[in-house]
């Protein structure tokens, strides 16, 4: 008598390709343009720059930007996986390279990012409608002095309670989180040009002076202004590798990838250096070198433009805008973390795809979860300060991966711009790194304290993978 067969075994679920390249442009359109290029023209107009020296620093920045994205297309011939610059790294220099930078993106840089986002948003909110704080009687109560978990109490309450509901959305289904990405970046373009529009219009260039350098408060040189204001114009950048990390989830990633994150980068300059040269023709530099760090400087700008209602509508047009790129952020980030679980170097449950939605859901919990304790610790914003030049190192160390592949045959095709855009890249990521590590050690040292406690983690999982 035969023996019944066996019922076949269901094959894993995987991850669904559902992004094509004008989803993926506006997916990195929406993740880059978030809250800086709101807020970030009053840092540098008090730098002591010029207006036509702020307006190069966008432009500087945005080609070092390109010629990130040029070098990342060389990689992205090298996989279809998800994980982008963490597998770029692993295939390149190995596992500890890329465990450290996959480390860093969720202990700091991407669960930092989700924490910031939701509580500019919930800032936001505040605004318009002042939100209460249930737990004021415990404000006082602190961690060390440094840590206050109770203080804004109400303003953490809401922005927990956004990073849940789009942890929702993500969970649900990455083509439901796509479109969502893609409304939300669609009405924050729409409304930054027509802030461009009415400066534009609206208007009078003042030429009594108003592009004057302002006296900083520091005796600084021109470079190293220029330096501090490139890092603030930076952070308004920062997001355009956050495509690379959804790979798994594209259509034909290895075209596509690099053609939709060269063509959100390309919008996302348009649009800054347009946006930037309106402030600066509506308002002289004193006036928003002296903006006060609770206002925003884009809606000092479209009140000085518009009366109240420009004010208003600035404000909600940073409550899309930071809303749609908390969403880009989770949907992308999270994919890193599933990927380095899927490698053995991260909690194995991280690798779990849910068999309906199709979505790394566990990775996504892991994401929340820490980004809450980061909201209410209140020292997200501090966290994301002090990797800022490791961000710099792990791209400069892109570029070696690149030289590196493409002497030994693994990229056989063509990489635009090569060996100039690399060589460039590695340049100014050395000159970079080592001009803030020499103008704020302590902060870049602790930085990589907290980069280097990653290496116990490592050495576990080096033994959990020893042991199967």
């Amino acid at each position: 008598m035969k023996d019944p067969e066996k019922s076949p075994v269901p094959a894993p679920a995987t991850l669904v390709r559902a992004f094509g390249v004008v989803s993926g442009t506006l997916l990195v359109a929406g993740i880059v343009i978030g809250s800086g290029v709101f807020k970030k023209i009053v840092p540098l107009a008090q730098s002591g720059l010029s207006a036509e020296w702020i307006l190069a620093a966008w432009v500087a920045a945005g080609m070092v930007t390109i010629f990130g994205a040029l070098n990342l297309s060389g990689m992205a011939s090298l996989t279809e996986e998800s994980g982008g610059v963490y597998e770029y790294l692993r295939l390149s220099f190995g596992n500890f390279a890329s465990f450290l930078f996959g480390w860093t993106d969720f202990a700091i840089i991407g669960s930092a990012s989700v924490a910031a986002l939701a509580f500019i948003f919930a800032q936001s909110v505040n605004v318009l409608l002042p939100l209460p704080n249930p737990a004021q009687a415990w404000a006082h109560l602190s961690l060390g002095g440094l840590i206050y978990p109770f203080a804004d109490s109400g303003i953490k309450i809401l922005a927990i309670s956004t990073a849940a509901a789009l942890t929702w959305v993500n969970y649900r289904g990455v083509s439901e989180s796509g479109r969502l990405s893609n409304v939300f970046t669609a009405a924050k373009i729409g409304g930054i040009l027509l802030l461009i529009l009415a400066g534009l219009f609206l208007a009078s260039p003042d030429s009594s002076g108003s592009s004057v350098a302002v006296v900083p408060t520091r005796d600084v040189s021109l470079a190293s202004a220029f330096f501090g204001a490139l890092l603030s114009v930076f952070w308004a950048y920062d997001g355009w590798v956050d495509l690379s990390f959804v790979t798994g989830e594209i259509k034909n990633p290895r075209r596509n990838v690099p053609r939709a994150i060269v063509g959100g980068v390309s919008i996302a300059i348009v649009l800054y250096v347009l946006i930037n040269y309106v402030y600066l023709r509506t308002l002289p530099l004193g006036q928003l070198a002296a903006v006060g760090p609770n206002e925003i400087g884009a809606a000092v700008v479209a009140e000085a433009l518009l009366g109240k209602w420009g004010k208003t509508g600035v404000t909600v047009l940073i409550l899309v805008s930071v809303f749609g790129t908390l969403n880009s952020v989770l949907l992308s980030h999270t994919r890193v973390h599933f990927r380095m679980a899927q490698e053995g170097y991260f909690f194995a449950s991280a690798a779990a795809v849910h068999p309906r939605f199709r979505t790394p859901y566990r990775a996504l919990a892991f994401t929340f979860t820490w980004s809450s304790l980061l909201i209410i610790s209140g020292t997200f914003e501090r966290l994301t300060d002090l990797v800022i030049f490791a961000t710099f190192l792990f791209y400069g160390l892109l570029a070696v991966a690149v030289i590196k592949m493409k002497r030994q045959g693994r990229i056989p095709g063509p990489v635009p711009g090569y060996p100039f855009v690399q060589i460039m890249l590695i340049l100014f990521a050395l000159t970079f790194t080592g001009h803030t590590l020499i103008t704020q050690p302590t902060q870049s040292l602790l930085g990589l304290g907290l980069i280097l406690t990653g290496l116990p983690f490592f050495a576990y999982f080096r033994r959990q993978q020893a042991r199967t």
